[in-house]
């Protein structure tokens, strides 16, 4: 898969993808980059968990209205993305908003270009998610790309970013002190935090599959020293050493991973936490780590 000249999307610099077949083995997916991800975890999963009316709990809309600006790092081929999207407005199946990319604007990113592509090619909302072709961990082009997209909006920050079902895979490929800085600069770039972590047990069926494969293991597997409770791993380090507090959590999906929904500490007078979500905090945060 390779990258050549440059072309600007939606104001975002992006790699224009040039036309090479693959054929990608079940399991020989490093970085997670599974061609048909939402195959085997809908985005339903997800979304029966999370209310409709979220994002505009979190975030108020005055008589100055401003798009809410997400981030969904690790995208695959866009289902969840547009899923989230439709959800979170309320659309129904087929159902457009002419106003809608006034109230939510997403930018989505991926480490692979031919998934990026294909979700492009198929997203129904092309004014409202953008989509690159971007490894988060590449700090040169994470600070070009999410800078220019934001620059857009006259914004700095996020208000929320997405990242479901992405921790292990930057922690396979880049260590301990690489989930740490993948967690460090997320939760930099965004108000409100998302996230879906993979169960330790999903380690090692990743490891496995590469072996059955004949393939290399991953560097890092096997000298982690952050393993165990990867939910409870990941609570640690974005609350005590990143700045963040656990808000909630909205449960288990079936393949048994949680929905936990953090918030940086300096938005508390810009971003108060809606008393429906801090009813239930303390039941939530008992709930998950049961």
């Amino acid at each position: 898969m390779a990258a050549s000249a440059e072309r600007n999307v939606g104001g975002v610099e992006k790699a224009a993808v040039e036309e090479e077949p693959r054929v990608l083995e079940p399991g020989a997916a490093p970085f997670g980059n599974f061609p048909h991800y939402s195959r085997f975890h809908s985005p339903e999963q997800r979304l029966r968990l999370l209310p409709p009316e979220l994002l505009s709990r979190l975030f108020p809309q005055g008589p100055e209205t401003k798009p809410i600006l997400g981030l969904d790092v690790g995208c695959n081929s866009g289902d969840l993305s547009v899923a989230l999207y439709k959800h979170f407005l309320s659309l129904r199946e087929g159902e457009t908003c002419l106003d809608a990319s006034r109230e939510l604007r997403l930018l989505c990113c991926d480490i692979d270009p031919v998934l990026v592509e294909r979700a492009e090619k198929e997203c129904p909302f092309p004014d409202a998610l953008t989509f690159i072709t971007l490894d988060f961990m590449n700090q040169r082009n994470r600070k070009v790309l999410l800078g220019s997209f934001l620059s857009q909006f006259g914004r700095s920050v996020f208000d929320i970013g997405f990242c479901m079902s992405i921790t292990m895979w930057i922690h396979l490929n880049h260590g301990d002190h690489g989930l740490w800085e993948f967690l460090a600069h997320l939760s930099s770039l965004c108000h409100y935090l998302l996230v879906e972590p993979q169960p330790w047990k999903c380690y090692r069926t990743a490891a496995r599959r590469l072996r059955k494969l004949g393939l290399h293991d991953f560097d890092h597997f096997r000298s982690l020293a952050i393993r165990g409770d990867m939910a409870n791993q990941i609570v640690k380090i974005l609350t005590q050493d990143h700045g963040m507090e656990l808000v909630c959590c909205f449960g288990n999906t079936s393949w048994d991973r949680s929905l936990l929904l953090f918030r940086a500490k300096q938005t508390t007078e810009t971003h108060p936490i809606p008393e429906s979500l801090i009813e239930g905090k303390e039941r939530n945060r008992l709930r998950s780590w049961r």
